[in-house]
Formats: structure tokens, sequence, C-alpha cells
């Protein structure tokens, strides 16, 4: 079986999990952002924009349980809590910043399909 058809047909196989934290809203520019280098909370959460905190805060704790996500507690006063990319994270906001970069290139076309699509439904509905 092809990994395409087990994407597909499998709601609950743990790879797919993960592909949907991957390239969830706040997942895919979070690993971005993280490609850059380690950041705090709070300025990882300018760095993203209109990103609420609570949201935020789960993305990182599900990044971080699949291993993508460092969480780097300092013993400081006050708290200082740092974000980074593993190994595995940084390989795979590699690949998400590939095909975010994909988009970028080819958003002319989207938009020309787009337009079809809708003149097309104007033009029946």
């Amino acid at each position: 079986m092809k990994v395409s058809e087990v994407v597909v047909r499998e709601p609950m196989c743990p790879h797919r999990l993960v592909l949907e934290h991957l390239t969830s809203r706040w997942g895919v520019l979070v690993l971005i952002q993280l490609l850059e280098r380690p950041y705090r909370f709070s300025e990882l959460r300018r760095a993203v924009g209109r990103v609420s905190e609570k949201m935020l805060t789960q993305t990182l704790q599900t990044l971080e349980r699949d291993g993508l996500v460092h969480r780097d507690a300092k013993p400081v006063i006050p708290p200082r809590v740092d974000y980074s990319l593993t190994d595995l994270g940084r390989e795979a906001a590699v690949q998400v910043r590939a095909l975010a970069l994909w988009t970028e290139d080819r958003m002319a076309q989207v938009e020309q399909a787009r337009e079809r699509f809708d003149a097309r439904k104007g033009a029946t509905g």
C-alpha cells in the first residue's frame, strides 16, 4: 500500500496526525519562524502574528510532543523559556517552508484559477 493511500484511508493513523500537526495553520508558521533561530514565547507570538496565547501554547506543546520543538526553561527570575527546533523539527520545517515558498511562487496562478472558478459559478449560479 502506498503512503498516500494510508494517509487518505486511515483517519487515526499516527503519521496522519503528525501531518496534521505539521500543516496546521499555526504549526506551519511556527516551524518556519523557528528555522531562523530560537525564540522566547512572546517573541514567537509577535513574529507569527495574530495567534492567541492559548493557540500558540497548544501548538508548541503538540510540536514538542512530536519531537519537533525543544522547550528550554531556564531557572532564572523572571522565568525564561526558549523554543527551538530539534533536528527532526528542522528537517520537517525545511519541507514545510518549501511548500510555503511554492504557494508564494504560484499565487498568481492560484488567483487566476479562483477567478475562472468564480466566473463559472457566477454564470451558473
